[in-house]
C-alpha cells in the first residue's frame, strides 16, 4: 500500500545490508569493511550509506558530469565531518562535500566519499539588528533572506538559484548574481568562517586569536601562506595578472587576490576558501555582513536592432547607476516570445538579429527613483532602439520582465531533444569588450554547429552565460565540443577575460587554469593545495587538473525515461520544498534513480534493475508525499508527485484501484 510512514517495516529496506556488487553498470563498488567500521566508530550506522540506490541518488548534481560515490555520509555535526576526513586520508579515499548540488561545473559530485551537509547544518542567528548573520552551510539563500527580511536586509550574493543554493555552495563558489556584481559578492561581504581543514583542525577565522591558533595548530601551513604571499607580492607580473583578472567577476582557479587584500594568515586562509569549491576545507559556519534591501524599483526591457547595438550601449548605461543590466540575444527573444506573460516590448515582430537589455534601477525613496529613471529614459531616447522603451514601477511589468530573463534556461533546456544534455557555461570580459566577445561566440556557435545556442547574462559586469544542448558522446560530438572549447578559451583570454565568472572552475575548466594565469601563478595554486591538503583527498580533479581531457571525462549521458520526467535538468530546485527530503529521496533523486535504471536496462544489466526496483518501492514510491510541491519549484514544470501516483496505480490491483 502507499504509506509514507517509516513504520512500515515490512517495506522499508535494511540500511545495514551491505553487499559487494560486481554488476556491469560500473556503479557498483564495495567499500572495504575496514573503512566502514572506521566511519561507524563515530558516525551512526544509518548515516553511512553504501546501498546502490543511495549512491546513485547522489551521483548527479546540476552539472553535466556524473560520478557515483562509494558511500554517502549524512553528517550531523562538525565532528563527523572531521572524522570522515581522517578516515579518507587513512584509506586514500577522496571526499566531496555536498549541500544544495546546484553547481553547474561538476564540483558537487565525486567517486569517493560524498558527505551530505544539508541535513545537520541548518542553524542561523541574526546579530546587530540584521547587519550580521551567522549561518551554517545547509541553509538556502532564500531561507536566510526570509529571516533577514524582518530587518529590511539581505545577503549581498543574489544567485538565480537562491531557492535551492545553500550557504555552503555560496561560499565555496564565491557566488554573486544578478545585481551584486563584485562589490557585494561572497568574498566582499564575508567576515568570518569556521573551517575544518583536511587534517581535522578546526579554525574560527573570526576569533581575535585566530592567527595565534593557526600558528599553534598548523604552524607549517601558517608559514606557507605567508611565504606564498611574499612570493606573489614580490613579483610585479603576478600582481598585475591577479589585479587584472579579479577586477571583474572571476571564479577561475583559487582566489589569489587574498594574498594582496589581507595580511594575517587566518584572514588569507579565510578568503582563499571562498571559491575553493570544497578542495581546501569544510565550511561549518559563515558570518556575513548584510546589505539593505532596496524599497523601490523601476524596470524596462529595451530591444535593440542587433547584439552589437545592445552591448555597445552598456558602458553608458553602467554609468547611469543601473542596478541590473541583463542581456538576451536574438535566440533568447525567440524563446521569450513563447512565454504566456512575455513583456510587450519583445512581441509583435519576427526575430532576426535583435537583442534585448533588461534594465532596472533601485532606490530607497520615490524622488531618488524618479531621478534615476529620468536619467535612464533620457539615455534610451538618445540610443537607436528597435522599439520604443519605457520604464515601469508596476509589479506586474517587473515580474513579466524577470520571468523572461530567469525563465530562459528552463525553457531552452525543456525543449532540448530527449537524451541530450544542457550545458550552461559562463565567462566574463571587460564591459567595453563584450560586444566583440558576443559576436565571436556567435561565430563559434555557427562554425561548430550549435545552432540552438543561447546567450544571456549579467551584462553590467561583462558576465554572460551561454547554453548548449548536445549529446556529448562519440568521436564527432566530442571533437566538436573540444574544438569549440579551445576556440572559446582563446577568444575570452584574448579579451583579457575570465573563463569562469560565477559557476566555479569545477571539472569543466580545470584543464585551462594554467592558460588563464600562466605557469608561475598556477604553481602557486598547486603549492597552496599541497600545503592545505597534502594527501589530496578533497575533491580531486576540481579546480586543478593536469589531464587535458578532464573536461570531457565522466560526462553525464541521460537516457530517455518516462515522458513526465524526461526534461529534468537535475538542478535540485525541487529539493527544499519536498516533505520527504530528510526521510528518503527528493524529487531530483527519484528521477536520477529512474535514469540509472533505464541506463542499466539498456545495457542488459537486469541485476541492477532488480536491485534498484526493490529499494525504489519504499524509497521512491511509498514515501513520496505526492503533494506536487515540487511542481511549484521546478523550472521545467515537472510534477514528480503525479509521476509517482502513476507508478503506484500501475502497481496496484483492481480492488486497490477501485478503493
Amino acid at each position: 500500500m502507499t504509506t509514507a510512514s517509516p513504520d512500515a517495516s515490512h517495506s522499508q529496506p535494511d540500511h545495514h545490508d551491505h553487499h559487494e556488487h560486481t554488476h556491469g553498470t560500473g556503479v557498483h563498488s564495495a567499500l572495504e569493511s575496514q573503512v566502514l567500521e572506521s566511519l561507524r566508530a563515530v558516525i551512526a550506522d544509518d548515516d553511512v550509506r553504501t546501498r546502490l540506490i543511495d549512491r546513485v541518488a547522489y551521483a548527479s548534481d546540476a552539472s553535466h558530469y556524473y560520478n557515483v560515490p562509494k558511500a554517502v555520509i549524512v553528517a550531523t555535526d562538525i565532528t563527523e565531518v572531521a572524522h570522515a576526513f581522517k578516515v579518507a586520508a587513512d584509506h586514500d579515499l577522496s571526499v566531496t562535500l555536498r549541500s544544495g548540488g546546484t553547481s553547474l561545473s561538476g564540483q558537487a559530485s565525486g567517486d569517493g566519499l560524498l558527505v551530505d551537509v544539508r541535513r545537520g547544518f541548518r542553524n542561523m542567528s541574526v546579530q546587530d539588528n540584521g547587519r550580521i548573520i551567522r549561518v551554517q552551510p545547509g541553509v538556502t539563500v532564500a531561507q536566510v533572506n526570509a529571516r533577514l527580511a524582518l530587518y529590511n536586509r539581505k545577503l549581498g550574493p543574489d544567485p538565480a538559484s537562491e531557492s535551492a543554493a545553500t550557504i555552503g555552495g555560496v561560499v565555496n563558489n564565491n557566488s554573486s548574481g544578478m545585481a551584486c556584481g563584485t562589490e557585494f559578492n561572497t568574498y566582499q561581504t564575508l567576515s568570518g568562517l569556521t573551517l575544518v581543514l583536511p587534517s581535522g583542525t578546526i579554525i574560527d577565522t573570526s576569533a581575535d586569536d585566530a592567527d595565534a591558533k593557526l600558528y599553534a595548530l598548523e604552524p607549517k601551513l601558517a608559514e606557507k601562506l605567508l611565504q606564498l604571499q611574499r612570493r606573489v607580492k614580490d613579483n610585479p607580473e603576478s600582481v598585475g595578472i591577479i589585479q587584472r583578472h579579479f577586477a571583474i567577476k572571476n571564479t577561475m582557479g583559487y582566489g589569489l587576490n587574498s594574498f594582496l587584500d589581507f595580511e594575517g594568515p587566518a584572514k588569507i586562509l579565510e578568503h582563499l576558501v571562498v571559491g575553493s569549491e570544497g578542495t581546501l576545507a569544510f565550511v561549518a559556519e559563515a558570518i556575513f555582513e548584510t546589505i539593505p534591501v532596496a524599497k523601490l524599483a523601476t524596470t524596462t526591457v529595451a530591444v535593440f536592432a542587433d547584439l552589437h547595438g545592445a552591448t555597445s550601449a552598456l558602458p553608458d548605461l553602467v554609468g547611469t547607476g543601473a542596478a541590473t543590466l541583463e542581456l538576451m540575444d536574438a535566440a533568447s527573444i525567440k524563446v521569450g516570445q513563447s512565454f504566456d506573460d512575455a513583456p510587450q516590448s519583445i512581441l509583435g515582430f519576427d526575430v532576426d538579429k535583435q537583442a534585448a537589455l533588461l534594465i532596472e534601477y533601485h532606490a530607497q525613496t520615490a524622488d531618488e527613483l524618479a531621478e534615476r529613471e529620468h536619467i535612464g529614459q533620457k539615455l534610451l531616447g538618445d540610443l537607436e532602439l528597435f522599439k520604443p522603451s519605457a520604464f515601469s514601477t508596476q509589479t506586474a511589468d517587473r515580474n513579466s520582465a524577470w520571468q523572461f530573463r530567469k525563465g530562459l534556461y528552463a525553457k531552452v533546456a525543456k525543449a532540448r531533444p530527449s537524451g541530450t544534455t544542457a550545458l550552461l557555461e559562463d565567462v566574463a570580459v571587460p564591459v567595453e569588450r563584450l560586444a566583440n566577445t558576443c559576436a565571436g561566440l556567435q561565430e563559434l556557435f555557427d562554425s561548430n554547429g550549435y545552432e540552438e545556442a543561447v546567450i544571456f547574462g549579467h551584462a553590467k559586469d561583462g558576465n554572460i552565460h551561454f547554453l548548449l544542448t548536445d549529446r556529448f558522446e562519440g568521436e564527432d560530438n566530442l571533437k566538436r565540443y573540444n574544438s569549440f572549447t579551445d576556440d572559446m578559451v582563446d577568444l575570452i583570454l584574448s579579451a583579457e577575460g575570465n573563463l569562469k565568472a560565477e559557476h566555479g572552475t569545477g571539472r569543466a575548466m580545470a584543464p585551462f587554469v594554467r592558460r588563464q594565469y600562466g605557469d608561475e601563478l598556477y604553481e602557486v595554486m598547486q603549492e597552496l593545495k599541497q600545503a592545505i591538503d597534502p594527501r589530496g583527498i578533497l575533491n580531486p580533479g576540481v579546480i586543478l587538473d593536469e589531464d587535458p581531457a578532464a573536461h570531457i571525462s565522466n560526462v553525464k549521458l541521460n537516457p530517455t525515461v518516462e515522458e513526465e520526467i524526461d526534461t529534468c535538468v537535475e538542478c535540485g530546485y525541487c529539493e527544499p520544498v519536498c516533505p520527504s527530503k530528510d526521510l528518503t529521496l527528493t524529487p531530483r533523486q527519484r528521477i536520477v534513480v529512474r535514469r540509472a535504471r533505464a541506463k542499466a536496462e539498456g545495457q542488459g544489466d537486469y541485476a541492477t534493475v532488480a536491485e534498484l526496483d526493490k529499494d525504489y518501492e519504499y524509497m521512491g514510491k511509498q514515501t513520496c508525499a505526492v503533494d506536487s510541491m515540487c511542481l511549484r519549484a521546478c523550472p521545467v514544470g515537472i510534477d514528480t508527485g503525479k509521476f509517482i501516483k502513476r507508478l503506484r496505480r500501475e502497481d496496484s490491483n483492481t480492488v486497490e484501484q477501485s478503493v
